[in-house]
C-alpha cells in the first residue's frame, strides 16, 4: 500500500492546544488526563461530535507519567467517559509520533477494519521523570539511573561517541557548508511567519487551537489559551548570540525548546468526513506517508529521504506542493531540506513551526499537519507535505491533498 485513495480527514476535525515552554503553566498537569479532558471537553463537545463515534484510539506519547501503562485505554475511558469500550494503542517515536499515528490509522480505514479513528497525542516535558533501575552486580548493588528529558537529549547511545541533538544539526551543517549567518536569517524569518498567526488577535491560530484547564488548586484552575515561551526576535539580537557549541553555526535562539501540549485528529472515509466536517465542501485527503533513517549522528537530514519516499508513493513532485511544513528543532533541518529540493527556505512554514513555538515531542507534528491544512484552506486547496525528523537519526514525512 503506496498511497491512500479512501482516507479523509474531516475540515476542522483536528485541534491543538497552546504550546507552552516546559515549567510553564502546565508543568503540574498529567498529560493523559490532561489530553483527553482537553479533547473531549473543548473539541468534541464544542463541535458537537459524539465521542462514542470513535470506534479505535492511538495515543501517542514519549515521555513516560503516572499511568502510563494503562494509557491508551484510560485515554479512551475519559473520552468517551466510558459509554462505548474503546480499545487503544500506545505510539512513541519521539517527535514524529504524531504522523506515524496519522499513517496508522490512515492504514485502518483504507482497509476498512472501522470507520472512525482517533489519534491523541500529549506529552509533558516539564517535570519529566528521573528513572532508577536495580543492578545487582554493580559495586555494592548500586542503581542505574536516567533523567529521562536531560540524558536522552544529551547522548544518543547508537551514535560513537554519544552525541547531543544539537550535535546532529551541527553535523549536518558542517557537511552542507550552512554559515550561522544563514541561520539566523532562517530563525527570523521563522518568527515573522508565527507572527502571521496572531494577526487579527490570532484570527488564523483560532481555527485550530482550542484552550486547556489547568489546576491551580483544588478549588481554583485556569484556561491556559496562548503559547508561552515564544521569544520575540529580532536580527540584531541573533548576531549578539553566539554557537551554542563550539565550532558550530546553532545558537540558543535557532534551536526549538521542550515544551508541554496536547492535540488530537479524527480519521475516518470520505463519507463520515463530510459528515463530521465543519464544512462538507472542504475535502482534506490524507496521500501517501514516507519514512526514513539516515546514518548515525545526522538526524537532521533525515526527512529529505522520507519526503522523498512519500513524494515517490503519490506520484508527485516538490513543485507539486503548495505548502511545505516542517518540525525544524534546528535550523538546519530546513536549510538542508530546502537544499536537496532546490526550494526557497523562508517559504516554508507559514504561520508556525516547532522552532518558535517549541516541541512538546509527540503532539509536535500533530499541531503543525493542523496549522498546513488550515492554510491550505486559505489558499484555495491543492497539495501540501509534511515532513520532519525524530531522535534515532529517523523521519517521518506525509502528504494531503485539500479540495
Amino acid at each position: 500500500m503506496k498511497t491512500f485513495s479512501k482516507v479523509y480527514i474531516p475540515y476542522n476535525g483536528y485541534y491543538s492546544t497552546p504550546f507552552t515552554r516546559w515549567q510553564g503553566s502546565m508543568q503540574n498537569e498529567n498529560p493523559i488526563e490532561l489530553g483527553a479532558k482537553t479533547a473531549r471537553r473543548w473539541f468534541l463537545e464544542k463541535k458537537k461530535i459524539d465521542p462514542t463515534v470513535i470506534d479505535y484510539l492511538y495515543y501517542g506519547v514519549s515521555i513516560a507519567h503516572k499511568y502510563l501503562f494503562y494509557s491508551h485505554n484510560w485515554a479512551a475511558g475519559m473520552l468517551t467517559d466510558n459509554k462505548k469500550n474503546v480499545p487503544g494503542l500506545m505510539v512513541n517515536q519521539a517527535c514524529t509520533t504524531s504522523t506515524t499515528i496519522l499513517s496508522l490509522l490512515a492504514k485502518d480505514i483504507e482497509l476498512g477494519v472501522y470507520d472512525v479513528g482517533f489519534g491523541l497525542m500529549s506529552d509533558r516535558c516539564s517535570n519529566g521523570p528521573h528513572t532508577v533501575w536495580p543492578n545487582p552486580m554493580g559495586p555494592g548493588g548500586e542503581l542505574l539511573h536516567e533523567n529521562w528529558m536531560m540524558d536522552n537529549f544529551n547522548a544518543d547511545p547508537n551514535v560513537t561517541p554519544p552525541t547531543k541533538m544539537v550535535g546532529t544539526a551541527e553535523n549536518v551543517a558542517k557537511l552542507e557548508g550552512f554559515t550561522k549567518e544563514q541561520s539566523d536569517a532562517v530563525v527570523l524569518r521563522r518568527y515573522e511567519q508565527y507572527m502571521m498567526s496572531q494577526a487579527n488577535d490570532r484570527e488564523f491560530q483560532k481555527k485550530y487551537m482550542f484552550p486547556a484547564e489547568v489546576k491551580l488548586s483544588k478549588k481554583k484552575s485556569i484556561l491556559v489559551e496562548l503559547d508561552e515561551g515564544v521569544t520575540a526576535t529580532t536580527a540584531e539580537g541573533l548576531a549578539k548570540l553566539g554557537p551554542a557549541e563550539k565550532g558550530g553555526i546553532h545558537s540558543f535562539g535557532a534551536q526549538t525548546f521542550p515544551a508541554d501540549g496536547n492535540v488530537g485528529f479524527i480519521v475516518t472515509n470520505r463519507e463520515k468526513a463530510k459528515e463530521l466536517s465543519a464544512d462538507p465542501k472542504v475535502e482534506i485527503q490524507v496521500v501517501s506517508y514516507g519514512y526514513s533513517r539516515v546514518n548515525p549522528g545526522f538526524m537532521a537530514s533525515a526527512p529529505v529521504p522520507a519526503a522523498e519516499m512519500a513524494l515517490a508513493n503519490a506520484g508527485l513532485k516538490i513543485t507539486d506542493m503548495k505548502a511545505i511544513k516542517s518540525h525544524n528543532p534546528f535550523t538546519t533541518n530546513d536549510l538542508n531540506f530546502a537544499k536537496k529540493f532546490n526550494i526557497d527556505v523562508m517559504k516554508m512554514n507559514n504561520y508556525g513551526s516547532s522552532l518558535s513555538y517549541g516541541h512538546p515531542q509527540a503532539p509536535t507534528a500533530g499541531r503543525i499537519i493542523a496549522e498546513m491544512l488550515e492554510e491550505m484552506v486559505l489558499i484555495g486547496g491543492g497539495y501540501c507535505l509534511w515532513a520532519g525528523c525524530a531522535a534515532g537519526d529517523t523521519g517521518a514525512s506525509m502528504i494531503f491533498k485539500v479540495g
